[in-house]
């Protein structure tokens, strides 16, 4: 399944990587969850215990990456990478009411 099936499906857990801080001076993406990639490490067994697919977005991708390809080493299914966080909310919003 790509990102697009999954968004489209309309069935995913949506985590932001980055820093509250940027949470607040950015914006957000309304029901993301917010676990820093700092603290992915002490709250894996949290994410590795959702059952739908996990999108992971950080400013850029980047953060986002990283938190991927650490979570999928540890047993990860269904991870993918959202991007960055503005292209992925304008993606949602365009498309709300069409799933």
């Amino acid at each position: 399944m790509s990102l697009a099936d999954v968004l489209q499906s309309g069935n995913y857990e949506l985590i932001d990587v980055r820093e509250p801080m940027e949470l607040e001076m950015d914006g957000n993406i309304e029901g993301a969850k917010n676990i820093p990639l700092g603290e992915v490490e002490d709250r894996q067994d949290e994410i590795l215990s959702i059952e739908k697919p996990v999108i992971l977005f950080c400013r850029s991708g980047n953060r986002s990456g990283k938190a991927l390809e650490y979570l999928n080493s540890q047993g990860l299914k269904d991870g993918y990478n959202g991007g960055g966080w503005a292209e992925l909310k304008a993606h949602l919003e365009a498309n709300k009411g069409t799933f």
